[in-house]
C-alpha cells in the first residue's frame, strides 16, 4: 500500500470520525437518543454513572479487537482501532460543548445524517468504529447461522429497548429507530451515490433496427446477449443498454416506435464504472 493511499485513508477516517462523533455528542447525547450498538450502551452508562462515552466505547471494543486481530484481519483491525479511538476521543471533546436542541425530532434527523456520513467515510477507508459491525462479523466467522444485517438489527433493537427501559420514555426509542434508519440510508447514499443508473433489457423481433436507432440517434452503447426461448427453444437476441435515469423515457419511446410489441425490462444499477459513467478511483 502506497504512502498516498495510507495518507488518504488516515484523513478519511479522521474526517469520518469527526462527523460521526459530532452527530453523537451534539445531537443524540443531549436528547438521550441512541444510534444502537456500543454508543447506545455508552449513552445509558453516561446518564446512570456519568461515565465518559468515549472511554466506555473503547473498553467495550477491546475484546472484539483482540479477537478480530487474530481471527479476522490484522489490517482491518489496526485501522478499526485507530478509527474507534479517534471516534471516542472526538465524542469526549464535543461533549464539552454546551449545546442543547430541545426538538428531539431535529436531533434524531441531524444526528443520523452526521453519523451516517461519518461512518460511510470510515467504511470506505476499510475500517470500522467497532461495536455491532464487529460483533456481526465475529458471529459470521463463528458460523452462526444468521445474516450480518439481521445480527446488527437485533443488537440495535435490544440496545434501543434498554434506552426506553432506563429512561422510561417510549419516544426516545421511537426517535432512536428513526436515527438508525437515517444512518443506514446515508451510508447507502454515500456508497451508491444519488445518480442511480438503469439497465434496460429489450427483446424484440426488430432487434437490428432498434440497436441501430439506440446507437445512432441516442448515442447509447448496447450489448447483444444471446439466449434461448423457454417456450419454443429458439435462439433470441436480447439488447442490453445501461443508461442514466433521464434517458429511460427516450429509449422506451424509440423502442416502441419501431416495435409496439417489444418486451422491455428496466432494472436499477447501483454503480456503473466505465466510459460515459464514473471512473473507479476509490475514496
Amino acid at each position: 500500500m502506497g504512502v498516498f493511499v495510507i495518507l488518504k485513508n488516515v484523513i478519511g477516517i479522521i474526517l469520518g470520525c469527526v462527523l460521526a462523533s459530532f452527530g453523537t455528542a451534539i445531537f443524540l447525547l443531549p436528547s438521550k437518543l441512541s444510534s444502537g450498538g456500543f454508543s447506545g450502551i455508552a449513552t445509558i452508562l453516561y446518564y446512570l454513572f456519568n461515565f465518559k462515552i468515549g472511554t466506555v466505547i473503547i473498553l467495550l471494543n477491546i475484546p472484539l479487537f483482540i479477537y478480530s486481530y487474530f481471527k479476522i484481519s490484522k489490517s482491518f483491525t489496526i485501522k478499526s482501532v485507530f478509527a474507534t479511538v479517534m471516534y471516542s476521543k472526538f465524542i469526549d471533546m464535543f461533549e464539552g460543548i454546551n449545546v442543547y436542541i430541545e426538538d428531539r425530532f431535529l436531533s434524531c434527523i441531524y444526528g443520523g445524517v452526521f453519523i451516517g456520513i461519518g461512518l460511510a467515510l470510515v467504511l470506505k477507508c476499510g475500517a470500522s468504529t467497532g461495536g455491532t459491525d464487529l460483533v456481526a462479523q465475529i458471529a459470521v466467522k463463528r458460523r452462526i447461522n444468521a445474516k450480518i444485517s439481521t445480527i446488527i438489527t437485533i443488537i440495535d433493537i435490544i440496545v434501543v429497548c434498554l434506552n426506553i427501559i432506563v429512561f422510561k420514555a417510549i419516544e426516545i426509542g421511537l426517535y432512536s429507530f428513526i436515527t438508525i434508519w437515517i444512518i443506514g440510508k446515508m451510508i447507502d447514499l454515500l456508497f451508491e451515490g444519488i445518480n442511480y443508473s438503469k439497465i434496460i433489457y429489450i427483446i424484440s423481433k426488430k432487434n437490428s433496427i432498434i440497436s441501430e436507432t439506440l446507437s445512432r440517434d441516442l448515442d447509447k452503447g448496447i450489448t447483444n446477449i444471446y439466449a434461448e426461448s423457454g417456450f419454443d427453444k429458439k435462439e433470441i437476441k436480447i439488447i442490453m443498454c445501461v443508461c442514466k435515469r433521464y434517458d429511460v423515457e427516450n429509449i422506451k419511446n424509440e423502442v416502441y416506435k419501431n416495435d409496439r410489441n417489444a418486451f422491455i425490462i428496466i432494472a436499477n444499477a447501483r454503480e456503473v464504472f466505465g466510459l460515459g459513467f464514473k471512473n473507479h478511483q476509490g475514496f
